[in-house]
């Protein structure tokens, strides 16, 4: 196992596949979209299987596969066979939005995926469409009743917004009633293409749980497993579980045990740096495993403490949560 220079192991890499996604979301991405990389500036499968061989023996654990949309991408599922195969990892995890997921359901549990964060926002029609700029709430919904019926461990990721979707949170909370389901209610980050929507956030995580006690009073808290980025809740008599995601507050950064590997390969050792290291440019350049190595444990060996020291670090934050890897 590795640590970083706080004393943090680093066992989580959170691999996005792709920047491009089939949604427009309103806290991803401006409207007309974003100028997504060529082909040539993506990692090919077979760069990205190198580079999580070399983190594998280095101790990452666990991959979770992001985008953009990963199922938007060609070839997606001969991938995580092969990422199935590498020594050293025992948990191949899954984010999507849902929309073209359901057919790969049976064979994303044949394959053993443990889990699957499914993106949904609002469970009304219009608003859906509003939010994404689509019109897929549906397909959303068949995937999440494929989940389950396969009895994959499924976490329904709403992020709260401010005049949005606030009204979703009730229905929202009252889905783990009667489905074993984790809804994670996530705060707003300025990862959207176009800088903060608002000069405070009104919605945080501890407004969001107000909101919650205050149709749910019997709201109990949960202990929270190592590295929990939410901070989790029950409701007594629901088969599901509550939980919230200060992401922009950034009350979790003392345990976090993660990294994030962007599809142009750029290294991200926090959410809100600018990116630490060209994995890309050292893969293409004929760099060795261990060059690699090195490479990735001096990145390690320099990674901020914090969320709010490492924006502190950087210029501005402009980009889409869809370019880092959701």
């Amino acid at each position: 196992m590795i640590y970083d220079n706080h004393n943090r192991p680093i066992t989580y890499l959170r691999l996005a596949v792709t920047d491009r996604c089939n949604l427009r979301c309103f806290y991803c991405m401006p409207e007309e979209g974003i100028k997504y990389l060529h082909k040539s500036q993506v990692l090919t499968y077979e760069e990205m299987e190198r580079l999580v061989q070399v983190l594998a023996r280095l101790g990452v654990q666990k991959v979770r596969i992001t985008g953009g949309e990963p199922f938007v991408r060609a070839g997606l599922m001969d991938f995580l066979h092969r990422l199935a195969a590498i020594d050293g990892l025992n948990d191949i995890s899954l984010t999507t939005n849902g929309v073209l997921t359901a057919p790969h359901v049976a064979d994303l549990a044949a394959l053993g995926v443990r889990s699957v964060n499914l993106s949904m926002d609002t469970l009304d029609r219009e608003r859906f469409r509003t939010i994404t700029r689509r019109d897929e709430l549906p397909a959303v919904l068949k995937t999440l009743d494929a989940l389950l019926d396969a009895g994959i461990q499924t976490k329904i990721n709403a992020v709260v917004m401010d005049g949005q979707n606030t009204q979703d949170l009730i229905p929202l909370a009252d889905l783990t009633r009667t489905m074993p389901v984790d809804v994670r209610f996530i705060e707003e980050m300025p990862f959207n293409g176009e800088g903060s929507h608002y000069p405070v956030l009104h919605w945080t995580h501890k407004r969001i749980i107000d909101e919650i006690r205050s149709h749910f009073p019997t709201l109990e808290k949960l202990p929270d497993p190592p590295f929990s980025t939410s901070a989790n809740y029950q409701i007594p008599g629901h088969q599901g579980t509550i939980g919230v995601i200060a992401a922009f507050s950034r009350t979790f950064c003392g345990t976090c045990n993660r990294i994030r590997m962007t599809a142009q390969g750029t290294l991200k050792t926090c959410l809100y740096d600018d990116g630490v290291l060209d994995v890309r440019a050292l893969l293409r350049s004929g760099a060795s495993d261990e060059a690699l190595t090195a490479a990735f444990l001096k990145a390690f060996s320099h990674r901020p403490l914090n969320g709010f020291e490492a924006e502190k670090n950087r210029s501005t934050v402009t980009e889409s949560m869809s370019t880092i890897g959701g």
